[in-house]
């Protein structure tokens, strides 16, 4: 296979930067948010519009601690702009995940060239989380992008400048991600390995001084925008002097930092979760590159200082990451980037091998088989379809409605398979994976999202209750909120079930037309489940409604009452 040259590359850059954002951008409008994460960002970010407080992101009225503000500002000034909350918690995680890829190839065109630049991309497109994360509303693709930065700017001084300009954009950089996420410091990792192999001109010698006292205000820069947030948010605290805004400082700064990294109470897993289980699922066909490719990898880092300090740094974010018992496949998204240009650059050197002709041979076939077992997949569907909905009744429904768009999207992937069959072996990897998600966009979540929202249950409540009724909310997930046409109701979404309920009798006891929306699956004791109104199924759950005659004689009274009411603006209601 001849080498392309220069103006070959361009153009196959040119499509291939053009068709990711494409394909990120592919489907944003076409769906609402979905649990568990999607549904409670956007309704923070439509709050803060509604409401004009944009300092503390509530939800439901009630003040949210869990994480720091600037996704759902983003968000939230998506919405300011396009009035379409379909439209505001997608797209800032598109822009985020595209702003990484260019970032990647900026810094893999300077550090080696285009063709280790171009790899890189492709390593990205064809690695499943990449896409996935920047086509969800989940705050981790932005904190992709802050860490990419902090490490492009790292890179751009130590290995092609001394450049100041980008070192300090490199720590403002990761003091937005902090302020997005808490880990956005993790670029300051890199400093380890960079102090190994880069080193500043001997006495005599000519070369870049890029290691100076000068580094340590690069600390005060990330600081300093830290502060722009933290100081006004501190501030307002004292000042209210609330025991709930105590209480949403103390949470946000130690509860959701340090304390649920040293004893995680969610997704506790063992020490090797992201090496045994996570890497080889959401980070396949990546892995299989790597191990075959093992010895070519090990001379690249002996011979290449540049790809050893990324690999390293990759190296200290899964190991940080695997110090936590609390462990999701998102953690790792940050070290995806860098770990692509390591791929890109040991791509260049091994794709004319025969080992590289046989990987080919391999992924060919593994493409054709996925393809027919799609295809077959929606051809059952449309013909037997009793086989496949015995063995799922609960998405019968759903399921019915798939036959159609798998046997598009497998005859598509099966015909770009046989038509490219040529091309590199990257770029074949990642036709497949953009065709797929062109489906998926366009034809899959379209048809999966009526059953991922509770917007038909939300429909009856307001069939069944008169318009001067009271609604409120018991175990309740923040998608209620974003589909109802009232007022609602709640009792501390971080209260123990115990406690809102107790605060919910009472709240039912002091006026009349009241109503409670509740699953069947809380165990209540204040409450007679046999006299309460069934409303359907929303996300796998039995929802009923509650009246006056539900209600139990009498009821343990709560240790505090506590209620948060939020009224929709009849503007941002979703229809």
């Amino acid at each position: 296979m001849s080498q392309p040259t220069d103006e070959q590359t361009r153009r196959r850059t040119l499509f291939w930067l053009v068709a990711t954002a494409i394909v990120l951008l592919l489907g944003i409008g076409l769906r609402y948010p979905w649990p568990a994460d999607e549904p409670r960002f956007a309704q923070v970010a439509r709050e803060m519009v509604e409401s004009g407080q944009w300092l503390f992101p509530t939800r439901g009225g009630e003040p949210y601690p869990d994480k720091p503000p600037v996704f759902m500002w983003l968000a939230a000034l998506t919405f300011v702009v396009t009035g379409q909350i379909k439209i505001a918690f997608l797209l800032p995680s598109a822009l985020a995940a595209f702003g990484t890829v260019l970032l990647v190839h900026d810094i893999g065109r300077r550090l080696w060239n285009r063709e280790v630049a171009l790899a890189a991309v492709l390593v990205l497109v064809l690695t499943p989380q990449f896409l996935l994360q920047g086509k969800t509303g989940q705050i981790d693709a932005l904190l992709c992008f802050w860490i990419t930065l902090g490490c492009y700017g790292l890179l751009r001084h130590f290995f092609t400048g001394p450049h100041w300009g980008w070192y300090f954009t490199a720590c403002a950089g990761m003091g937005v991600g902090i302020i997005t996420k808490g880990v956005g410091f993790l670029p300051l990792l890199m400093l380890l390995p960079l102090g190994l192999w880069v080193k500043n001109p001997s006495a005599g010698q000519t070369g870049a001084v890029v290691w100076r006292w000068k580094l340590v205000a690069g600390l005060l820069v990330m600081l300093a925008v830290i502060a722009l947030w933290l100081g006004p948010m501190l501030w307002q605290v004292h000042s209210i002097g609330t025991d709930t805004m105590v209480a949403y400082r103390n949470d946000l700064l130690f509860r959701q930092t340090g304390e649920r990294f040293v004893n995680a109470w969610h997704h506790v897993k063992p020490w090797h979760y992201f090496f045994t289980q996570a890497i080889p699922t959401v980070w396949f066909p990546l892995v299989v590159l790597l191990l075959v490719f093992f010895k070519p990898l090990v001379a690249l880092l002996r011979d290449d200082r540049r790809a050893r300090v990324l690999m390293v740094w990759v190296g200290m974010v899964l190991l940080f990451f695997s110090l936590s018992s609390g462990k999701r496949e998102v953690y790792m998204l940050p070290a995806l980037p860098m770990l692509a240009l390591v791929v890109g650059v040991l791509w260049t050197r091994v794709r004319e091998s025969v080992a590289a002709a046989r990987t080919g041979l391999f992924f060919q076939g593994f493409l054709v088989l996925l393809a027919l077992v799609i295809t077959g997949l929606g051809v059952v569907l449309r013909v037997s379809p009793e086989k496949l909905l015995r063995k799922a009744p609960d998405y019968a429904e759903l399921i019915a409605t798939l036959a159609t768009p798998l046997m598009a999207m497998g005859l598509a992937l099966l015909v770009v398979v046989v038509l490219v069959r040529r091309r590199d072996l990257l770029e074949r990897l990642a036709l497949a994976t953009i065709t797929v998600w062109v489906f998926v966009a366009l034809m899959v979540w379209p048809r999966v999202d009526p059953h991922r929202t509770p917007q038909e249950m939300m429909e009856q409540v307001e069939q069944k209750l008169p318009p001067t009724s009271e609604l409120a909310l018991l175990y309740f997930k923040e998608q209620f909120l974003l589909f109802s046409h009232r007022p609602l109701t709640h009792f501390s979404y971080l209260a123990p079930l115990e406690e809102q309920e107790r605060n919910a009798w009472v709240w039912m006891h002091e006026a009349p037309n009241r109503f409670l929306l509740v699953p069947t699956d809380a165990e209540l004791a204040c409450f007679d489940v046999n006299k309460a109104v069934s409303l359907g199924e929303a996300h796998r759950r039995e929802w009923v409604l509650f009246g006056a005659e539900s209600m139990r004689a009498s009821c343990e009274p709560p240790k505090k009452i506590r209620r948060y009411v939020y009224r929709p603006d009849p503007r941002g209601v979703l229809p």
